[in-house]
């Protein structure tokens, strides 16, 4: 079971991760998480990492190291990783790995009420969406593979995580797609009827049934 965090937001992990490497003020901080494309790792609202930097603090994880001033820019405060914030972060690094937790990701939503919506537009919408995904896949594993020759694996495992999740809903969603379109899922013709007829079966029966 996951734990109750302190702070919570994922930003706070990828802070101190990032502070674990050097000191850095939090303008610093923005810009190595943005260069290394973290924003596609994590949904990071940029305007709330100077909130989430004060909520490490006030907990402990992290403490002003000194103050700079950089030409004529006001001064900035450079942050680094307390001893608590270094177990904190190990700790949280050790769940994340290490338990399954249950996600809710946008898709699986839309699919619990997918009859709200008619096969035939659910085929189009299906088909739609691989179309899209075909292209980012195809730039995301262009950019990947081009980062190879660069960057040890060591830093693109997150990247090649995020594909082989992206092929296997490409896989299901093709599945579904040939169901439907053939007509062999169970319950498409009940399924059908209720938006041709605007009336619901008296039961379930007929959804479980083979067309």
């Amino acid at each position: 079971m996951a734990k109750r965090r302190k702070v919570g937001n994922l930003l706070g992990l990828h802070i101190m991760a990032t502070l674990s490497i050097q000191p850095m003020h939090p303008y610093e901080m923005a810009a190595r998480l943005k260069a290394f494309g973290k924003d596609q790792d994590i949904k990071i609202q940029w305007g709330s990492l100077y909130t989430v930097v004060q909520n490490l603090e006030k907990h402990g994880f992290i403490e002003a190291s000194e103050t700079v001033r950089e030409g004529r820019r006001p001064e900035r405060t450079v942050y680094r990783l307390t001893p608590a914030g270094r177990e904190e972060l190990t700790d949280w690094m050790r769940e994340l790995v290490g338990v399954p937790q249950a996600e809710f990701p946008r898709l699986q939503a839309a699919l619990s009420v997918l009859g709200v919506l008619p096969p035939d537009e659910v085929i189009e919408l299906l088909q739609q969406r691989l179309e899209i995904l075909a292209l980012e896949n195809e730039r995301m594993r262009f950019d990947l593979e081009g980062a190879r020759h660069e960057v040890p694996r060591l830093f693109l495992v997150e990247g090649e995580y995020r594909m082989a999740i992206r092929a296997a809903e490409v896989a299901w969603i093709t599945g579904l797609l040939t169901e439907l379109r053939e007509g062999t899922m169970a319950g498409v013709d009940a399924w059908r009827r209720i938006h041709e007829t605007g009336e619901m079966p008296p039961d379930l029966s007929e959804f479980m049934t083979e067309t």
